[in-house]
């Protein structure tokens, strides 16, 4: 059965009226109000205050603070509506029996799915955390009410444990006022641990109603069950809708009365009347968009400014109200005739001042956020709780299980990346971790984070162990530690030889080397022309000023090991013999924002700054890169006259890949074709084993190629799987 308020009439407040209905039991029972005071008789008179007040549907309703003070001034000067002598105490609880076999969302997990109503929520997109967010949403409300709902039950928070000492079902009789101890635990609600998200729906078929009554909030709540596949009544046990309407609506008429409530389908007050649902009984909430109501709904009421303090009190509040009383009022409920009779439990400590006792204030979700939160009340205390020890039913055992990471490899004297140990507890608490066997020179965090360095070697089995403070596991893993692969070595990678021109400043030489520990290189030279220097990160830079051949050494050195490479610079005098020195290739850093006189393929020419950002300016040549079976080409045609005697060909070459080890899948071949298209050299063959973390310039000589015209060719070539990209900026073909 469902108990169903009086509906006053406005102003009338004498009269004492008493209805009565046949109880699941069988026996007579009255029907009270919600938050009705109790009159010498027994019988009661609504608060006309009371959200509910002519509207017994808005169960669990948060009135504005403004109404809520309205409430308890009316409540303080009718003494006949006073509490009674109500033995369990005038905010006692008791259960109202079920409805539909329903009282609380016991047993399984409570799955809340958020239906934000109507299009003017405006176009989705995603925030940072992976939530949907809308462009009609100017407070961002939609977010942090999405991390709010995955963040029950996380992080140890005790707000949500209030509600395990709630019950239904057989062995509970109407009106009693704690559980029986002899229930299993799938008659409990359990502790919700690890979030109760289920679902995000925007239904933007058409606009939320400007005021929409509580019949359509039912429908759309019945039109959500069927959007997430919750199409028969055992799916929807445990189900819970927040319908979430948009900024400037004013649903079921809530400025200036109340903040949410809620409901579910079967109710026959609601505005409009009940609404059938084909996949059982379903659980709802109105939730305005309440920030526009101001201080009235809880703005600023925690925190400063705190928008949407009011927002994730009041969701915090209705799902409390719906755990506990999923069908109104069918679970636990005040029956005790005071001026608490008919709230819930949020009911009852609704708009309690942060820092006083039961008073609302900010609780912490770990990783998904803190936000404000209300107390709700409890038997078992006696009071308004924002924290609550969880309670374990029918003799569950708490429970820590561990991820094992694996085996372990790693190389004496090199540091570790981080390796996270991560646990997880069936009743939600925070671990620690301690840890035997590990290497020496490693340790771990209270948090589970392995750092450090091994100096020794060998192998061991490392045992790390995770903690509630109540109950433990652990897992267990080899660690091998290797010696130093042999001699540390530089190898220092070859420019080819190079030809300036005295007096014309040169375009930056880098040389790259490698140390096989991995350690940071400084660079020297010996030979360099005059006018030239090289820099400690090894660029080589400056203008000629005198002629002539020499023979440049490069050294790469750690400190502890070096490397060298030599090669020739020839520095011609000004003029070159009737060739005028030039640099023969047209768009060379390709920053027209297109190819000619280059011809590409289809999206090579790039402007993307986040993922192959150029080399200088803004564009590049991006070939290959989908991780796919794939060729781009590259390519310009140049004449080199035949009075010139020196040619130089050059670019900046970048290389990142997803392939490993070495073996050259993805290649870059850089050719010289004749006229006819004639390949006439290979100038080198580039692959995914040579990928840099950034850019690296090569150089060729031309020379055999002067007095030809001929076409300077890029070919990347891509398998089939795992991307390599070829990114070529700076090209050059400088002639003297």
């Amino acid at each position: 059965m469902h108990r169903v308020p009086l509906r006053a009439a406005a102003g009338i407040a004498a009269a004492a009226i008493t209805l009565f209905a046949t109880a699941a039991n069988g026996s007579a029972m009255a029907l009270l109000p919600s938050s009705s005071g109790a009159t010498s008789s027994g019988s009661t008179t609504q608060n006309p205050y009371d959200p509910s007040y002519g509207h017994p549907y808005r169960h669990g309703a948060v009135p504005t603070i403004q109404q809520d003070q309205k409430e308890k001034a009316w409540a303080a000067s009718h003494p006949a509506n006073a509490a009674t002598t109500a033995t369990t105490g005038p905010e006692t609880l008791s259960y109202g029996g079920g409805i539909d076999g329903i009282g609380v969302n016991d047993g399984a997990k409570s799955k809340v799915y958020l239906v934000f109503y109507g299009s003017q929520w405006g176009t989705q997109s995603t925030d940072a955390n992976g939530n949907a967010k809308f462009s009609g949403d100017p407070d961002g409300g939609a977010s942090v009410a999405q991390q709010m709902f995955k963040g029950i039950g996380t992080n140890n928070e005790l707000w949500s444990a209030d509600l395990t000492q709630w019950c239904d079902g057989a062995g509970v009789a109407t009106g009693a006022v704690s559980c029986p101890t002899n229930l299993p635990a799938s008659q409990y609600i359990n502790y919700q641990s690890g979030g109760v998200l289920a679902g995000v729906w925007e239904d933007n078929s058409a606009a939320s109603p400007s005021a929409a009554t509580g019949h359509q909030l039912g429908q759309e709540a019945i039109n959500a069950a069927s959007h997430f596949g919750n199409t028969t009544a055992a799916a929807n046990r445990n189900a819970y809708y927040v319908i979430l309407s948009p900024t400037g609506t004013n649903p079921d008429n809530y400025q200036g009365q109340y903040c949410a409530w809620h409901d579910y389908n079967g109710d026959s007050t609601l505005t409009g009347g009940p609404v059938t649902s084909p996949y059982g009984d379903i659980a709802f909430s109105n939730q305005p968009y309440n920030m526009d109501s101001g201080a009235g709904c809880g703005v600023g009421f925690v925190n400063s400014p705190g928008t949407l303090d009011g927002y994730t009190i009041t969701m915090g509040h209705e799902w409390h109200e719906m755990m506990s009383d999923q069908n109104p009022a069918g679970g636990w409920t005040n029956n005790t005739g005071s001026s608490y009779n008919g709230q819930e439990n949020s009911d009852e400590c609704a708009w309690l001042s942060p820092g006083t006792a039961g008073g609302a204030g900010n609780v912490s979700f770990g990783s998904f956020g803190t936000y404000p939160e209300q107390a709700s009340w409890s038997n078992d205390t006696n009071e308004c709780d924002l924290s609550h020890a969880i309670i374990n039913h029918g003799g569950t055992t708490e429970t820590v299980s561990v991820t094992n990471p694996g085996s372990q490899t790693s190389t004496q004297g090199t540091a570790i990346s981080t390796l996270q140990i991560s646990g997880t507890d069936s009743a939600g608490k925070s671990l620690t971790y301690t840890a035997t066997g590990l290497p020496a020179g490693l340790s771990i965090s209270s948090s589970g984070a392995i750092t450090g360095t091994p100096t020794g070697t060998g192998s061991s089995t490392v045992t790390v162990t995770a903690s509630s403070g109540t109950a433990t596991g652990t897992t267990s893993f080899s660690w091998t530690v290797n010696a130093q692969g042999g001699t540390e070595t530089v190898s220092v990678t070859n420019p080819g030889n190079q030809t300036s021109t005295q007096g014309t400043a040169i375009t930056k030489l880098q040389i790259a080397a490698t140390d096989s520990a991995g350690k940071a290189l400084t660079y020297t030279a010996s030979g360099l022309p005059a006018g030239l220097s090289i820099s400690s990160s090894g660029a080589i830079t400056g203008t000629p000023t005198g002629t002539g051949t020499s023979s440049v050494t490069v050294t790469a050195s750690s400190g502890t090991a070096s490397g060298t490479t030599t090669f020739s610079w020839t520095v011609n005098s000004s003029g070159g013999g009737g060739c005028t020195a030039a640099q023969l290739l047209g768009n060379p850093g390709f920053e027209t924002g297109s190819a000619s006189p280059w011809t590409a393929s289809s999206g090579v020419i790039n402007s993307d700054t986040t993922d192959e950002p150029a080399h200088s300016g803004s564009y590049d040549a991006w070939l290959d890169g989908y991780g796919t079976t794939h060729t781009d080409t590259l390519s310009q045609k140049v004449s080199i006259a035949a009075t010139c005697k020196t040619a130089n060909f050059s670019f900046w070459l970048h290389i990142d890949t997803a392939e490993t080890g070495t073996t050259a899948y993805d290649k870059l071949n850089v050719q010289v074709l004749n006229a006819s298209g004639t390949v006439l050299g290979t100038l080198a063959t580039y692959s995914n084993v040579n990928a840099n973390s950034g850019y690296t310039q090569h150089s060729f000589s031309l020379a055999s190629y002067i007095g030809q015209t001929i076409t300077l060719k890029f070919t990347g070539t891509e398998d089939a799987s795992l991307q390599t990209s070829f990114v070529i900026d700076d090209t050059g073909l400088n002639v003297n």
